[in-house]
This record gives structure tokens, sequence and C-alpha cells, in this order.
């Protein structure tokens, strides 16, 4: 019962980030009563989790164990960082903390982190991916099926992230969002679910391929193959960015 609450949560607060970035489909007002949900829900998230945190002190921290928990805690950060310099411009959902930071220093900052936020999320996703195909008897040819789609989709995920210019919001070389007008809401949602996708197949593949390092030899001559998805996801990506301007 408990882990069917907590994957529903968790699932709820993909759901809420996706939508939390698509501001020019939500609106001021829905952004902000989501961004207040999208808090709540990140606080249970931590209550139903909350043995992991005196686990961290003990145990063995191999190469995976590393990745996720630094992941984890940068994206935790992000997000209540996020959140903090969010109400500070609230003016629905929490007018009365409005103005607690400056405004102009907040915009900036909840811009920055929100992308940081929605990429980190991402690739903790795709972190857990693999644990997560695991408990399915997948024959070879689907895997492969499966991982062939991912990459496709990684890969216009990753031309929409250039074009949607995450890295200028994300290394705050803009302090304001722009939006394409002529983009309906399906759209906006749809290439955003596509970035999504890039990030969980970095996270996927980075997962799969620390596993491999301390494994037998037979599955460390595999080790390539989760760097050259990436590598493909990428190349493509910006091929498709090129061809799109």
């Amino acid at each position: 019962m408990k882990r069917k609450i907590r994957r529903a949560v968790d699932i709820t607060m993909s759901l809420v980030l996706l939508f939390l970035m698509a501001y020019q489909v939500t609106g001021e007002k829905y952004h902000e009563y989501l961004g207040v949900a999208m808090t709540v829900l990140a606080i249970v998230h931590i209550f139903l989790n909350r043995y992991w945190y005196p686990a961290l002190f003990g145990g063995r921290y191999n190469t995976y164990r590393i990745i996720v928990t630094f992941t984890d805690l940068s994206l935790m950060l992000c997000f209540f960082m996020t959140a903090l310099y969010g109400v500070s411009m609230s003016a629905y959902a929490l007018p009365f903390l409005y103005g607690i930071l400056p405004v102009s220093f907040a915009r900036s900052f909840h811009l920055c982190l929100s992308h940081w936020t929605f990429v980190l999320m991402s690739f903790h996703l795709g972190l857990h991916i693999p644990a997560i195909l695991s408990q399915f008897k997948l024959r070879h040819s689907t895997k492969r099926d499966l991982r062939i789609l991912f990459i496709a989709m990684g890969a216009y995920g990753f031309s929409a992230f250039l074009k949607a210019g995450f890295l200028e919001y994300m290394f705050i070389k803009k302090a304001f969002a722009f939006y394409d007008p002529d983009k309906g809401a399906l759209r906006v949602l749809l290439e955003l679910l596509l970035i999504c996708s890039f990030f969980m197949l970095a996270g996927e593949e980075c997962a799969s391929l620390t596993l491999m390092l301390p494994g037998r030899k037979d599955r460390k001559k595999n080790v390539l193959y989760p760097i050259l998805c990436i590598v493909v996801a990428i190349i493509i990506g910006i091929s498709l960015a090129a061809m799109m301007e």
C-alpha cells in the first residue's frame, strides 16, 4: 500500500512539474497554485522517503550510489530554492509573501533554478528506469526496440532543449522567459515531455553504465554501449536543431 502511495505521489509530481514548466499554457495564476501543490507533494514525498536520509551516513558508496545521492540532494536544493524565489513573487496563491526577497533578483533565479529542477528531475527519473524494467521479463528484442524509441525521442528532445534556450535560462544568460505565441498547448507540453525524455535517457544510460562497471567481465565489454546511445541522441538532436533554424 505504501509503495502504491509513493508511486502515485511520484507520478503526480512529474505531471505537475511538466505543467509548471508550461507557463504559457497555464498562465500566472494557475502556475502559482500548481507551484504550491508541487511544494506540498514534495514535502509528502520527503516524508514517505524519510528513512533514506539517515541511511546516507551508512553503507558503501559505489559509483551509482554517489550519482543518485548527488542528483537527489541537488534536485531537493534546486526545488526548494525555486519555491522560495517563487513565493516572493506570488500575486495570487501566497500574496502575503510577495517581496520577501527582491523581486528582480527572485525572478532571475526562479527562472534559472526551475530549469535546473526540470533537468534534474528528469535525470532522477531516468536513474531508476533500470530497476523498474528489471521487474518485467522483457525479451531482448523488446528491450532493443524500446531503446531505439527512447533514443529517437531523446534526440528530438535534445533539439527542443537547444531551441527552447534552456541553457541560457540555466546559466542566467536570460532574465526573462520568451515564448513562441504560435505554439499551441499540446505542442508545448509535447516538447517538454520530449526534453524530459532526453534527460531520462541520459539518466538511464548513466545508471546502466555505472551498474556495469563493477560487474563481471562479460558485462564490462558492453560499457561503451550506454555512452554511444547518449552520443547518438546528442548528435541527431544537434543536427535536427540546425535543420529547423
